[in-house]
């Protein structure tokens, strides 16, 4: 067991897999000799080479098109987007080209690509290396979205989506690519796509949110257990497919929701949830469903921390919905 921080866990998946399967190859913008803006493929390139670990032009239409054809001739492509916010470029080419493949092939092909992106705020990236985008192609059928917020279950969920036969959208949450350490199984390990995780048991309000938010849910939530106000928190990691019954069982108990992403409110998944719990559990709630979010604007730069819903909003829905009585 070793003590990794998430940047190095996924470093460390890519590395297990490309040992274990050959068909493996990573490509994207600088990472290979440099190892990646953010050093996530840092040593792969000196370990497997030049035809495995391939630097692109700065294309992503390109750079996604070209995984789609690999995996299409038998590879396992995984695709580096630099920033969330350049992958809209490549958007074209995953949702009319990589989501359909095995839809429009009838089942005769599938298109095994795993995209990974740093995703969201707090590193001062202002408006062009800030964005949340997950809820675009959580809206897109055939791709599967996944979102880890610690070192333990990126390497457990990038292994498992690098085995997956279709693709997946792996949002990395690159606030906490440093500071989110923890123990971490050195070798193979799988942690199973679509399925959420308690990590705290609670009676009186349901806190669920992914990534970075996570962390700031736990310092919300020890502010709330002060006042008497006892939270569960999940985890979701796979954002889509979403852990529907973790999610209904959880609200069903407490009957209090707040839903927490950075993303902005509008469209956000946070609304896809609300409507997901409210048609299942609509006799058990005993206060509105909230979100905390980010706002309907462009990213800030000066404005950072007040965009992004960090903890003392987080403990403010969470204190509104446990005193709403109906």
């Amino acid at each position: 067991m070793a003590t990794l921080n998430l940047l190095q866990a996924v470093n460390d998946a890519l590395r297990v897999e490309m040992r274990r399967d050959n068909r493996v190859v990573v490509l994207g913008e600088d990472v290979g000799k440099f190892g990646g803006v953010f050093r996530a493929t840092a040593g792969l390139y000196e370990e497997f080479g030049p035809q495995r670990v391939i630097d692109t032009p700065l294309a992503e239409g390109g750079i996604i098109g070209a995984a789609i054809g690999m995996a299409l001739y038998g590879m396992k492509p995984v695709p580096e987007i630099q920033f969330s916010d350049f992958i809209y470029p490549g958007f074209d080419q995953i949702v009319s080209e990589l989501s359909k493949m095995r839809f429009r092939s009838g089942g005769q092909y599938a298109c095994p690509v795993v995209v990974r992106t740093p995703f969201g705020g707090g590193i001062k990236g202002g408006h062009y290396h800030s964005q949340s985008p997950e809820a675009l192609f959580i809206h897109q059928a055939g791709l599967k979205v996944v979102a880890p917020s610690n070192p333990y279950d990126a390497k457990g969920l990038l292994l498992s989506a690098l085995r997956q036969p279709d693709p997946i959208i792996f949002f990395e949450p690159k606030r906490v690519y440093r500071a989110s350490k923890g123990d971490v199984p050195e070798g193979d390990y799988e942690v199973p796509l679509g399925k959420a995780q308690v990590l705290r048991a609670g009676e009186d309000v349901t806190v669920i949110t992914y990534g970075a938010m996570v962390h700031e849910a736990i310092d919300a939530i020890a502010k709330a257990e002060a006042q008497g106000i006892d939270c569960e928190l999940i985890d979701l990691r796979t954002l889509w497919p979403l852990d529907i019954d973790c999610l209904v069982e959880s609200a069903q108990k407490t009957g209090r929701v707040v839903v927490v992403h950075e993303a902005p409110r509008t469209c956000g998944l946070g609304g896809e949830i609300s409507a997901l719990l409210q048609e299942r559990c609509f006799t058990h709630l005993e206060a509105p469903i909230l979100r905390v979010t980010g706002w309907d604007t462009p990213f800030p730069y000066t404005l950072e921390n007040e965009y992004l819903p960090l903890a003392p909003r987080i403990l403010q829905g969470i204190e509104d919905s446990a005193a709403y009585i109906a």
